[in-house]
């Protein structure tokens, strides 16, 4: 049977709060838990760097999705690399055989991946879970945005309940069962 693979989206940036980079190394130890597969961006940088350094060190499979400009930034380590030309095709490899999407804090890029594939999943494009870990409420003014899109009637309520949050990595790892 082929391992699942999940997609993680997150940030780049060394500059944050030591406590997204530990929420996220304890999602990868979930998913090399429960069997997956991880993809990502592929960098060494910020908290794709620690992902990835955990992944490693579990000895799990890692796929890295990275665009040719950006060389010299993938991980080391990766157990497949990926170059793609536009960070429109990386987005779309990174997804593409996942049954997960999972947005950790994060920053524009993030979002980005994340309003993306919400909206993929709603036109039917793309059949995997989006699942967002909201450490310490970091995606409440954007749960937020979609409550008034949803209350002003630009987001049906089936559509606003394709995202799940989850408050704690336990939480998350349910829907990784």
């Amino acid at each position: 049977m082929p391992r699942r693979k999940a997609v993680v989206f997150c940030s780049a940036s060394y500059d944050i709060d030591p406590k997204y980079n530990e929420a996220a190394r304890e999602v990868v130890r979930a998913l090399h838990a429960y069997g997956w597969t991880l993809v990502s961006g592929g960098s060494f940088r910020g908290t794709m760097g620690a992902i990835a350094d955990e992944m490693d060190r579990l000895g799990g499979e890692h796929i890295g999705i990275l665009p040719r400009f950006m060389k010299g930034l993938e991980y080391p380590h990766l157990t497949e690399l990926v170059w793609t030309d536009t960070m429109a095709e990386r987005k779309e490899r990174m997804r593409e055989g996942t049954s997960a999407v999972i947005a950790l804090p994060g920053g524009i890029g993030t979002l980005d991946e994340l309003i993306e594939s919400h909206v993929l999943v709603k036109l039917g494009r793309y059949d995997g879970k989006l699942l967002v870990l909201n450490v310490d409420g970091f995606f409440d003014p954007f749960k937020a945005l979609l409550d008034h899109y949803e209350a002003t009637g630009m987001l049906t309520p089936a559509d606003r309940a394709l995202i799940v949050f989850a408050d704690t990595v336990p939480e998350l790892a349910e829907h990784l069962k």
